[in-house]
């Protein structure tokens, strides 16, 4: 059986039960408040990640893990012998991925792939699962990143935003949308697709409206969704996350696996306190 490493990045949204049981290194992103640094998940929690948005009276920059740091870790994955396979936050989001293909072309392409997620959080996750099952079945790189090329396509990722404030002062929509969408109490889904975010359905009225709308996205895709796992991830509401999951429970087969996890301050930052998603992979 070939020995593989599996690396990710911090906007994955894994729990920390999920990563150590299937041996998931995580490499850290930054959350920069003015000239202070912090590694996402190592010496800041999402928690403090809004106190102290509050302290400042700013949202953080966020900023890709280094070329070098790739290239360090993946030079003492190889030493022990591995072959690495890596998948993080979309290209299309973060020049992390771009990062680690250059170190990977550094060091030794031929036993290390660099796999572009198109994705986020916990569709990051699903497809991490996925390439956890390949590596205890037994399939080598690339068996693995052949299948996995074809399987990120197939990964359903939507969020509910219950406020606009976070994506306009991140400079994600202008100050007129945030002003509609406060009039009108708009709670917008926000859909990962091909790599990017793009603006789903706009539910108006209470949070309950929104996470229903959720729920129906999922029941749509009901006849071809993926009988293996699917993720509730939010930022600080376990309310409404527990709602989705009793919910899901009512509808969705017996076969599949319910996850809850918590948004890191990545995602938390640019999305907000109170997002929430549900994410699954289709046939």
């Amino acid at each position: 059986m070939p020995k593989i490493k599996i690396i990710t990045d911090s906007t994955c949204d894994l729990s920390p039960e999920l990563l150590a049981k299937h041996q998931i290194e995580v490499i850290p992103l930054f959350v920069n408040f003015g000239e202070d640094s912090y590694l996402d998940g190592k010496n800041i929690t999402t928690s403090e990640l809004y106190e102290k948005v509050e302290e400042y009276k700013s949202l953080p920059k966020t900023a890709a893990i280094p070329f070098q740091t790739f290239l360090d870790t993946f030079q003492k994955f190889l030493e022990q012998g591995y072959d690495i396979i890596y998948t993080g936050i979309s290209k299309a989001m973060s020049s992390t991925c771009n990062n680690a293909r250059l170190a990977s072309e550094e060091l030794d392409p031929e036993r290390i792939s660099v796999i572009d997620s198109m994705n986020l959080s916990t569709g990051i996750g699903l497809i991490l699962l996925r390439i956890a099952k390949l590596v205890d079945e037994g399939k080598d790189l690339v068996e693995i990143t052949s299948d996995i090329n074809i399987y990120r396509t197939k990964v359903r990722s939507q969020f509910v935003i219950p406020t606009l404030d976070y994506l306009y002062k991140g400079g994600r929509c202008s100050g007129l949308t945030n002003l509609v969408g406060k009039m009108f109490k708009i709670k917008p889904i926000i859909e990962v697709r091909d790599g990017k975010m793009n603006v789903g359905p706009k539910p108006r009225g209470k949070m309950l409206n929104a996470l229903n709308v959720l729920l129906n996205m999922v029941k749509n895709d009901l006849p071809k969704l993926e009988p293996v796992n699917i993720f509730v991830t939010h930022s600080l509401n376990p309310e409404d996350a527990n709602y989705l999951v009793t919910e899901l429970k009512k509808f969705l087969p017996a076969n599949i696996n319910i996850y809850t996890t918590c948004a890191g301050c990545v995602i938390s930052s640019h999305c907000g306190k109170g997002t929430i998603g549900i994410l699954y992979t289709i046939k």
